[in-house]
């Protein structure tokens, strides 16, 4: 059996130093809290829960928190969530993702000339939510193309087109090609991150070439959904696991080859026990 392991699989940039962040705040010795899970990877929560890293779901908890960090997660926040952050008298470490700040950065300034905000991303995410509070929460927030279809602006207002830095590539260039061909005045932001762009790109190759893929993140991951997404067009015997307790290693003695790859919030150590594990089937 042949098995082949993306090169982009794995953490990316903003996940490591959001991490980064934590561990070097845990070993200051103060207790260390974070505002929603650091990144959307069980395993990895609950080492640092281990390590006495509490996750706060609301800013309504920090009211009994009087000493200790709080680090903002890899998603980022809103503006009024910083605002809000600011007015505590505890300490704040901001671990957003720099490619999700660049996009704040870019929403606020556009909405303050006068645009009206698209965000191409899943309304639900963590990331989408924190851009949309750069726009006073006004942005159309659009995730397929039938929604980019019957979309309606104001045709007086000009549109900035920003995407949330995991979504599909294909998908995102579709949707502003609907746009373009409306001959709406549009300026298209291209916010997904390089590294998500390399990995998608790379899964849809290896899976191509493989008869069977196996896509390794956490089921609250985006990033991870959407590497399973263009797996699956391109191998029907294509599976999505956290670990490899959700492995059936039996199903993989039929196929000859076998490629991996695995979201942006997924551990190298959990990465290698899948691949060591699939080599010892054959």
């Amino acid at each position: 059996m042949e098995v082949t392991v993306a090169k982009s699989a794995g953490f990316c940039f903003g996940v490591k130093r959001a991490i980064d962040t934590v561990y070097q705040e845990i070993e200051k010795g103060e207790q260390v809290f974070t505002l929603g899970p650091i990144i959307h990877n069980e395993q990895v929560v609950q080492e640092l829960a281990d390590k006495g890293v509490r996750v706060i779901h609301s800013l309504e908890e920090l009211a009994d928190i009087k000493e200790g960090t709080v680090v903002i997660r890899s998603h980022g926040v809103s503006e009024k969530v910083i605002r809000q952050l600011e007015k505590y008298d505890i300490k704040i470490v901001d671990a957003t993702c720099p490619f999700v700040s660049k996009i704040h950065r870019i929403v606020q300034e556009k909405y303050r000339e006068g645009y009206r905000i698209v965000i191409i991303g899943s309304r639900t995410h963590p990331e989408v939510e924190g851009i949309n509070g750069w726009c006073e929460d006004s942005a159309a927030v659009l995730e397929t193309v039938d929604e980019a279809e019957s979309f309606r602006p104001d045709p007086q207002k000009k549109l900035c087109i920003v995407s949330q830095t995991t979504f599909n590539y294909k998908k995102f260039k579709d949707m502003v090609d609907i746009f373009e061909k409306k001959s709406y005045d549009i300026l298209v932001m291209n916010t997904i991150c390089n590294a998500t762009e390399e990995r998608q790109t790379e899964a849809g190759t290896i899976a191509r070439q493989s008869d069977a893929m196996l896509v390794i993140g956490g089921k609250h991951s985006s990033n991870t959904q959407k590497l399973y997404e263009i797996c699956s067009k391109e191998c029907p015997n294509t599976y999505f696991i956290q670990t490899l307790d959700d492995l059936n290693l039996e199903l993989f003695q039929s196929f000859r080859s076998v490629g991996i790859t695995a979201g942006a919030s997924t551990p190298n150590n959990i990465i290698k026990e899948v691949q060591a594990n699939v080599r010892h089937e054959q």
